[in-house]
């Protein structure tokens, strides 16, 4: 795969989706986890979401349960936990694989494209790493799950 539009994913409701459809925005792509002691990030996504959804972000997040078993709950109770504890309203999608041999497809062209510096393997290291994609589909920063999600504003601004 050569760009971001090329993947195809499930929403947590079950709809296949083609990321094509979110050509012309910028991303925030996101491995979440409800469990976490990062778990609050989601508010600050939300709110994130809600500031620059009108200019053309879009914010996609993706659970998964390779960090301590810590997105254990089905699509249906993770779609439920989001809305019913931090209001989320921005895409979600199927709980994936994020690191190994069952990783998405997605996940891999992301960490090819943003390498973790100091890896040898690029992986991701724990819940709530963020990718930003520009408007032409160019993967052009990660942010490691310490980073919150306002510190990505000013970047997310300069994209729009």
């Amino acid at each position: 795969m050569t760009s971001i539009y090329e993947f195809k994913t499930r929403t947590l409701s079950g709809k296949e989706t083609d990321l094509s459809a979110y050509r012309g925005k910028v991303l925030v792509i996101v491995n979440t986890a409800s469990q976490c002691g990062l778990t609050p990030q989601y508010a600050d996504l939300q709110k994130l979401y809600e500031q620059y959804h009108a200019q053309g972000l879009e914010i996609l997040g993706f659970p998964c349960n390779q960090f301590g078993g810590q997105e254990p709950g089905s699509n249906e109770e993770v779609a439920e936990f989001c809305q019913v504890n931090y209001g989320v309203t921005f895409p979600m999608f199927e709980k994936i694989d994020v690191n190994g041999p069952e990783a998405h497809p997605l996940y891999r062209y992301l960490k090819q494209q943003a390498p973790l510096e100091g890896s040898e393997d690029n992986g991701i290291q724990w819940n709530f790493t963020k990718f930003v994609v520009d408007r032409e589909g160019r993967v052009v920063k990660r942010f490691e799950p310490g980073v919150q999600p306002m510190e990505m504003e000013s970047e997310i601004r300069r994209l729009l």
